[in-house]
């Protein structure tokens, strides 16, 4: 049997090398000590990602692809099937089945999934029977057939995937895992079809290849590739071990996931006593007193109480940044990085299973170990990545220990004794940083209201791409009442639409922030009477919801990450490609995928558009002069610490997966204490389990992939690096600049190589210098 290995090489050394010349990365934040992961993309980047029973939608976390598995629900079975039978008897269609652009997500319940996705199943398998019976070498006659296929897919998987990030339940639960193998198997029959296989070889070396466009080029060498790593070249006991390799996967991706929901929700602390949450600005008294209210203590008031705390993040971080109750932040903490480590929801032996089982199907695929397999269709290799990460921690490991000695230092002058723990460190550093830049979240809050930033960043989107954003509620159903749902027009016609999920809601939602494509760009699947199928899109985040009658008032971060989410939609949205395997976020290689989303983070500084939103909620008095000035000054404070939390998580990741030997003495945990003595400047507690929580790795699109934060942050820096370079006072530079970036970055999607997508928008190859400079890193690394 050839090595699978050897045979993608043949096929895709070309793509590969086309993208060996960028060489870093960026940092997603993580707050003082505290552990930050607020994307979890999950985006379709190729067939494979789109039709993988492994993932829900392709999204983007804001790219991370989520894998579905269902936990050990027995209880919950019998409705299931009870619910089933029920969907079936009615003769009505199934909402989850109606082919339309905007799904009927008001309609939608757990019970439509197990029929509706059977019937999807069969759909689909009759099509791929008919396609390798009558397949013929030639785009019309082999990849058109195969995006319709994968189209149809994706609408329908791509609302399960979705419903089961937002309106998560054990009815939902139960659903998906009554079909995930059966989807799991389409995903193994397409990936290792050899009549389809062989098709994509004689187009690839046929008469009709130097006919087709580049990006069709690019569609089919990558659909090569992808075969390959779906294990097309396997045969006998090899195929038939990696396919149940496939399913377990599947299954222990999910139950990860839904242990991590479960052990988030689990913990609940009711307070009675104000002197406990002393220190706690009035909006969080306001959300755990409505948090305690929703669970069934009427009356509950943000002054008298009670208040209950969660390890939902809009509840956990105000704790450990301003409780002055130690005892209480000690418990919190602890309960935070132990989630998900215990009793019936250990992730523990999961991690052992799943990191076992993905080098085992490295190895059956010819690959070393699943670090290279992943990187097999990256930019980065291996070595590169892990030099990107050195490169960047040896910049930042100095500034780290300064950030570590003066938050000690500020303490102990407080009348603090003894070392910091893990739980006072963002407590004392937002002590400090209030000292240093009298400067502080809950100040600023007033000044971000949810109505005011949107209007802001749709504003920065016609200033810099041309196009408008304007509010389409009523013409598409919504999943929540509080769902948002927005048209972009571009010369005034209809472009792309996307929905905004904006709040927590811990009891159903997981957490962090994240976008997905609902449909993309297609011409194929343009509707009668159009030349062109619009894409659409949603953004979910997970931030603080109006409290007490007021609107949503937002931290720095918070907006920061809107900002972020709204680059990954702006790239699916303003995409010209018209081939829908390659328009927008698809085809395009995961560790380039951050680079919109961090670029447009960087604006949420820029003057001009900081005082387009930066209002005040009340009295429309804009953010003072000076208070834009401290939030400036402060903008790089324990910027090496914050970077070296990202370059430990990547460092883990690669660890995990290109040398650990599960079951061979040491443990996950002890690879995680060994990697924080040269990536950290404080050691993790003993008893640290923030792995059993690590979803972006374990049950998500981001394993031997962390490093895609850093690797993409570098692009994103040094792309808006140029705009820094035009003046980004000179009003004319920055809408001449913003349309070349759009022309490029956000156009061409898939379609071209995204080493050479940065080449035409900058002109030049990548560089680092930009990310330190930003960071306040520069003169650091120099010394």
């Amino acid at each position: 049997m050839m090595r699978a290995s050897v045979l993608l090489s043949e096929r895709c050394n070309t793509i590969r090398s086309a993208c060996r010349a960028i060489t870093s990365y960026r940092l997603h934040r993580s707050l003082s000590g505290t552990q930050l992961l607020t994307d979890s993309p999950k985006l379709a980047h190729s067939r494979r990602a789109l039709l993988t029973g492994l993932a829900t939608v392709p999204a983007v976390a804001f790219g991370a692809k989520r894998y579905f598995i269902s936990r050990d629900m027995s209880t919950d079975a019998a409705a299931v099937e009870e619910a089933v039978s029920t969907a079936t008897k009615a003769d009505v269609p199934n909402p989850l089945l109606v082919d339309v652009s905007f799904p009927k997500y008001d309609e939608i319940k757990p019970e439509h999934v197990v029929p509706g996705v059977r019937a999807l199943l069969s759909e689909l398998h009759t099509a791929i029977d008919k396609l390798e019976a009558e397949v013929a070498p030639t785009w019309a006659g082999l990849v058109e057939p195969l995006e319709r296929i994968g189209d149809r897919h994706q609408r329908v998987w791509g609302i399960v995937s979705h419903f089961k990030g937002v309106k998560d339940s054990p009815e939902l639960r139960a659903a998906v895992e009554e079909v995930q193998p059966e989807n799991v198997k389409l995903s193994l029959r397409l990936s290792q079809s050899k009549p389809l296989y062989s098709a994509f070889k004689a187009l690839r070396e046929g008469p009709e290849w130097a006919s087709l466009t580049s990006a069709q080029k690019r569609i089919v060498d990558n659909e090569l590739r992808d075969f390959v790593l779906g294990g097309v070249a396997l045969e006998g006991e090899a195929k038939e071990r990696f396919n149940a390799i496939q399913q377990e996967l599947a299954q222990l991706a999910t139950k990860f996931s839904n242990n991590v929901l479960d052990a988030t929700k689990a913990f609940r602390k009711l307070l009675t006593d104000p002197a406990d949450l002393a220190g706690l600005p009035a909006t969080s008294l306001g959300l755990a007193a409505q948090q305690a209210a929703r669970e069934g203590h009427e009356g509950a008031t943000p002054e008298k109480g009670p208040w209950l705390i969660t390890l939902d993040f809009p509840s956990y971080f105000p704790v450990m940044t301003h409780a002055k109750n130690r005892e209480l932040r000690e418990e919190v903490y602890r309960a935070y990085i132990s989630r998900a480590s215990a009793g019936d929801s250990d992730n523990g032996p999961i991690i052992e299973r799943i990191l076992e089982l993905r080098a085992e199907k490295s190895k059956l695929l010819g690959f070393d170990n699943f670090a290279e397999l992943s990187m097999a269709s990256k930019m980065a290799t291996l070595d590169k990545a892990e030099e990107l990460l050195e490169e960047l921690r040896s910049a930042s490991h100095a500034a780290a220990e300064k950030d570590k000695e003066e938050a000690q230092a500020f303490a102990n002058s407080q009348g603090f004794e003894g070392q910091l723990e893990w739980w006072d460190v963002s407590f004392w550093a937002e002590r400090l940083r209030e000292s240093k830049y009298n400067i502080s979240d809950e100040e600023l809050r007033p000044y971000f209201a949810l109505p005011n930033v949107l209007e802001g960043l749709f504003k920065l989107a016609n200033r810099l791409f041309d196009v408008d954003v304007v509010p389409a509620d009523g013409e598409a159903p919504v999943w929540h009442p509080d769902v948002r749902f927005f048209k972009v027009l571009k010369a005034g016609q209809p472009k792309a639409y996307f929905y905004l999920d904006p709040y927590s809601r811990p009891s159903e939602k997981r957490g962090g922030a994240w976008m997905a494509e609902v449909v993309g760009q297609s011409r194929l699947m343009a509707p009668p009477g159009s030349n062109v199928r619009l894409p659409v899109a949603h953004m979910v985040c997970n931030q603080m919801e109006p409290v007490g009658g007021k609107p949503s008032l937002m931290t720095f971060r918070e907006v920061e990450t809107l900002f972020h989410e709204f680059g990954h939609a702006l790239q699916h949205m303003l995409t010209e490609v018209t081939e829908g395997l390659a328009s927008g976020i698809r085809n395009i290689e995961w560790d380039a995928i951050e680079l919109p989303s961090q670029f447009m983070e960087n604006w949420a500084y820029d003057r001009a558009t900081l005082y387009s939103f930066a209002k005040h909620f009340e009295t429309g008095e804009p953010l003072p002069e000076e208070l834009y000035g401290r939030l400036k000054a402060a903008k790089n404070y324990r910027s090496g610490t914050m970077m070296l939390r990202q370059l430990h998580f990547s460092s883990v990741d690669l660890e995990l997966h290109a040398r650990f030997k599960p079951g061979q003495g040491k443990s996950v945990y002890d690879i995680d204490q060994e990697v924080a003595a040269r990536t950290l400047v404080m050691k993790p507690l003993p008893e640290d389990r923030f792995l059993c929580s690590f979803s972006h790795i374990f049950a998500g699109g981001y394993s031997a992939g962390y490093y895609s934060y850093k690797w993409a942050e570098v692009l994103s820096a040094d792309a808006f690096n140029a705009f820094e370079e035009a003046g980004l006072d000179d009003e004319a530079a920055v809408r001449d600049t913003g349309a070349r970036f759009r022309d490029t970055v956000l156009a061409l999607g898939g379609s071209v190589p995204p080493a050479d997508v940065f080449v035409r928008f900058r002109g030049r190859e990548p560089s680092t210098r930009p990310l330190l400079q930003h960071n306040g890193l520069l003169a650091v690394a120099a010394a």
